[in-house]
């Protein structure tokens, strides 16, 4: 009894150190194996007598249920610590944040074409859209542009295929074309309802509303560097009527600054300037009373009287109509309003920049 006493604490001792279930098959094997202990054990009854047999046989299956029971358990607990070892791999700190698909939002640009659009939409004026592949006779011709402006070089211009050699296409330089397309519609729409079938090619005079229009839209030069870029966008204004002034200029043009700034205290500067569309020209600045920028003059505009020219190539007659023109850079606007140094930003694609603006 005391051998087999023995033979139940080894295998005990030996199942206890095996650290892994292959280590636990081979400490098995020692003892209940073909060849383990107590198979050798089993064997030597050959030699004992019918009485001895019993009690013999008795005594070593009680050694081998014992012997089972103690791997048995020991299998359990190594299944235990391989389980809680992959819950620990595998935990979840349930205190994190979840995550969550992201929201989306507007490009900052867009958000200004957005306001730009609602601010003069608050005073009448109507949005035009025009393609972004022009002629030259409404990218430049119908704008007072002489044969030999910098502006129609290869320089300065996008010029793409069609059109004609007198006549090429290219990508807009600026988005004014829109508003010649516009005029002109709106003045032969005019024209036809006051006029009837008896309507002339020659330049109207006739009554009809005021045009007032801004077209907001997609540019390209050939410009590139922390300040400009190939494609930019710009927003042309227009009102042409019978008695629109340079004083309505500046009211109109004032008031929509210290609108989209929210800043009553802004003031603007006209300065004396040069453009083949409009005559008198200028530049418009603008000075902020507050913040990083205070005491800067900062330029976002220009504008001027429409030049009798272009008027006549609207289709009027620059006897009785007159207006004025603006134009400005969205891009430039967005950079003041945020604050951001550089344009180059606006199109990286930089998540982290532009979840700033959601």
């Amino acid at each position: 009894m005391n051998e087999l006493n023995v033979v139940v604490d080894s295998a005990k001792v030996a199942f206890e150190q095996a650290a892994t279930p292959a280590d636990l098959e081979n400490a098995k094997a020692l003892f209940l194996g073909k060849s383990g202990r107590i198979t050798e054990l089993m064997k030597g009854m050959a030699a004992l007598s019918v009485d001895e047999k019993k009690s013999r046989g008795a005594a070593i299956n009680l050694a081998k249920q014992a012997i089972e029971a103690a791997l048995n358990q020991r299998r359990q607990a190594l299944a235990e610590a391989q389980l809680q070892s992959q819950l620990q791999a595998e935990a979840l700190d349930v205190t994190l944040p979840g995550r969550q698909r992201g929201q989306g939002g507007l490009h900052p640009v867009s958000l200004t074409l957005e306001r730009i659009e609602s601010i003069f939409g608050s005073m009448g004026f109507e949005v035009a859209q025009g393609p972004e592949i022009e002629t030259d006779w409404f990218n430049f011709t119908a704008l007072n542009t002489p044969e030999d402006h910098p502006a129609r070089s290869m320089h300065d211009t996008f010029y793409v295929e069609g059109g004609s050699a007198a006549a090429p296409n290219l990508l807009r330089t600026h988005t004014s074309p829109m508003q010649i397309r516009y005029a002109v519609q709106h003045v032969k729409q005019h024209r036809a309802a006051v006029e009837g079938a008896q309507a002339t090619e020659g330049l109207f005079s006739g009554a009809m509303p005021e045009i007032r229009v801004i077209a907001p839209g997609r540019t390209y030069r050939v410009d590139s560097d922390a300040t400009h870029s190939p494609m930019f966008h710009q927003c042309e204004g227009l009102w042409v009527g019978e008695n629109v002034s340079f004083k309505d200029l500046k009211f109109v043009f004032t008031d929509f600054c210290r609108t989209f700034f929210e800043s009553d205290d802004l003031v603007l500067r006209f300065r004396p300037s040069f453009f083949p569309f409009t005559e008198p020209s200028a530049e418009i600045d603008i000075q902020f009373q507050s913040g990083p920028l205070s005491g800067r003059w900062l330029e976002v505009a220009g504008s001027g009287q429409v030049h009798p020219n272009v008027i006549r190539n609207m289709g009027l007659d620059p006897e009785r109509y007159i207006g004025f023109a603006f134009g400005m850079g969205p891009d430039r606007l967005t950079m003041l309003r945020y604050g951001v140094n550089d344009l180059r930003l606006f199109f990286d694609g930089d998540i982290r920049f532009l979840s700033q603006f959601q």
